[in-house]
């Protein structure tokens, strides 16, 4: 996969969780990523707060960091305002900060994939109506 992949929560998390269903797509996902993958610190406190709810250490999550496997890249601060407005476009689904983040990360890398088990992101454009390109087992 040449792409950038921006990770979401769902495949971080089902790919520390051994019970997760998503568990072998997300092993398999992981194998064949060449690039590290760029994400949001949003998305890392969601993975790191539902693998400590599911008995998980943070520790190999937090080593995908260290190692550089894993870059949060996404600056919020200098991105409020283009959030607030995705967020507000969105209001109906409701749209979390995480996946605001990655929206406007994708609108920003314009060749990218957001690799994620939201189906939220079927919803979910680009500015100005370009689809998302999505990696998921269910898109």
């Amino acid at each position: 996969m040449s792409k950038v992949i921006l990770a979401d929560t769902g495949p971080l998390v089902a790919y520390f969780d051994r019970s997760d269903r998503d568990h072998q797509w997300a092993k398999n996902c992981f194998v064949q990523l060449t690039e590290p993958m760029l994400t949001c610190e949003a998305v890392i406190a969601e993975a790191l707060f539902l693998l400590r709810r599911g008995g998980i250490a943070p520790d190999p999550l937090l080593k995908l960091i260290s190692r550089g496997l894993l870059r949060p890249v996404f600056d919020l601060e200098s991105e409020v305002d283009d959030l607030l407005s995705l967020i507000t476009r969105y209001k109906n689904v409701p749209m979390s900060l995480a996946d605001a983040c990655l929206v406007r990360m994708a609108e920003t890398h314009e060749n990218s994939t957001v690799f994620t088990l939201d189906s939220d992101f079927a919803i979910y454009h680009k500015s100005n109506r370009r689809v998302i390109p999505v990696l998921g087992p269910r898109f």
